[in-house]
């Protein structure tokens, strides 16, 4: 498993890719998270390559794409010019200064949870970007159906149950392998 910055990097620019984003995924975010009618913006952590920055973009949002791995970046703003911006961000450690500063109404975070050193305080701190209705979504895999060698990727049901702790409304949807969390606040 990927840990550091360089390792990330590294792997986006020898071609290794991940997961890519599958209907269900994306028939789930048209479904419980359209775009507001008016200036509907988004932030997408850990965006890699840019799959879902697009897709959200495809759905009328404008995007703020972030990630630490500078080659992940650069090729997703080669190939999704829908996005308006690419930002090189360690969303734990870095100044939140160049994010959107009225806030996001949608902020997305796709298989990066696992990867978080402090969830709860980061997840917390991006509940105070969201606009007021926003919604933060969180897609990660499931630990129950994740090969023991790699369940470094994975939440289980508890950590799962952590993520919503103090937030006012979690919803929950599985897919084949993965879990789809909403979380709003009051």
């Amino acid at each position: 498993m990927f840990a550091t910055q360089d390792d990330w990097n590294h792997g986006y620019a020898d071609g290794r890719r991940y997961r890519p984003l599958d209907d269900a995924e994306r028939s789930w975010l048209a479904a419980h998270v359209p775009a507001p009618p008016t200036d509907p913006r988004a932030l997408d952590v850990g965006c890699g390559t840019g799959e879902l920055a697009a897709h959200l973009a495809s759905l009328g949002y404008t995007v703020d794409a972030t990630d630490w791995a500078e080659h992940a970046l650069a090729e997703g703003a080669a190939h999704h010019p829908a996005v308006e911006r690419w930002l090189k961000l360690d969303i734990e450690r870095d100044d939140w200064g160049p994010l959107h500063e009225s806030g996001y109404d949608l902020i997305t975070l796709r298989l990066v949870v696992a990867f978080l050193e402090d969830r709860a305080r980061t997840l917390h701190a991006l509940g105070h970007r969201l606009r007021p209705g926003g919604t933060l979504v969180v897609i990660t895999p499931l630990a129950t159906e994740t090969p023991a060698e790699r369940r470094g990727i994975a939440l289980d049901e508890e950590e799962l149950r952590e993520l919503g702790a103090d937030w006012a409304h979690v919803e929950r949807t599985d897919i084949p392998g993965m879990a789809l969390l909403a979380l709003r606040r009051a």
